[in-house]
């Protein structure tokens, strides 16, 4: 498990804002719902037209541990108060070859719980900006998140300031206030203003009686997912599927997956 020394400096974080309205949200269209079979959600960012960031473990089933079809994920950009400004379907998702899904919260699963999810269709909306990347934040600087969560659904919260505690094994530590739903929601760097994805929201822990979010430091593990895109990998094969292709006069199957709140 991740041991973490050190205080949070929480006295110093800003609360939790709503982006109810336009103006609140503008800017941070390119966040989103995913929406996972219509039964659970998680937070993605668009980092590219076409490309969604988040965590690796909205795509698993919490029961089975098994792999959940991305075609029952969609996408939507900007969700506030039953609208987005953009809905689109997944056609591809890749996970970190070295991510295991195993229910165990662990620095070696946090260190590689990001996917990356190929649209079906770029989205090219002015209003709907893809953030950029950066490197790692330091120890003590200023990050901040934008999540939604199960008290927060229907609309994302931005918490502007929180910091980072410390990096682990490239697991980063933050003070950000995160709940269910949050996983995979972006933590932003405001370098010169411009907020740019320094890491996911992989989990939540306690220290010291103080709430902490972990996340996965992006770097080298993104990188990796950006190629196993270009080997045209993320083809969704369901185990049932398989088997059924290699038995003669078998007909078609559904895949089974069940659909949980991540």
């Amino acid at each position: 498990m991740i041991l973490v020394v050190g205080s949070t400096g929480a006295a110093q974080d800003a609360r939790l804002k709503r982006l109810s309205s336009g103006i609140d949200a503008h800017g941070w269209e390119a966040v989103g719902r995913l929406d996972i079979g219509g039964t659970g959600f998680c937070t993605g960012a668009l980092i590219a037209p076409r490309l969604v960031l988040t965590a690796a473990h909205c795509l698993f089933d919490r029961d089975t541990k098994e792999r959940i079809d991305h075609g029952k994920v969609q996408f939507l950009a900007g969700w506030r108060n039953g609208r987005a400004g953009a809905y689109r379907d997944v056609r591809r998702a890749v996970i970190h070859p070295d991510y295991v899904f195993d229910g165990d919260v662990s620095s070696d699963r946090v260190r590689n719980d990001l996917a990356l999810l190929e649209l079906q269709q770029p989205i090219r909306n002015t209003t709907i900006e893809p953030f950029s990347t950066a490197g790692r934040p330091r120890p003590g600087e200023s990050v901040g998140v934008v999540s939604y969560a199960r008290d927060r659904s229907e609309e994302p919260s931005l918490q502007e300031v929180c910091r980072v505690i410390a990096q682990q094994e490239g697991v980063l530590v933050t003070s950000c206030s995160v709940d269910f739903g949050s996983s995979g929601a972006p933590i932003f760097t405001f370098a010169e203003g411009v907020p740019q994805i320094v890491s996911v929201v992989s989990a939540k822990a306690e220290v010291a009686g103080n709430h902490v979010s972990l996340g996965t430091a992006l770097g080298d593990t993104l990188a990796v997912l950006q190629a196993e895109l270009v080997a045209g990998k993320g083809v969704y094969q369901p185990e049932s599927v398989l088997h059924k292709r290699v038995t003669v006069g078998s007909g078609s199957a559904g895949t089974g997956a069940k659909f949980v709140k991540p």
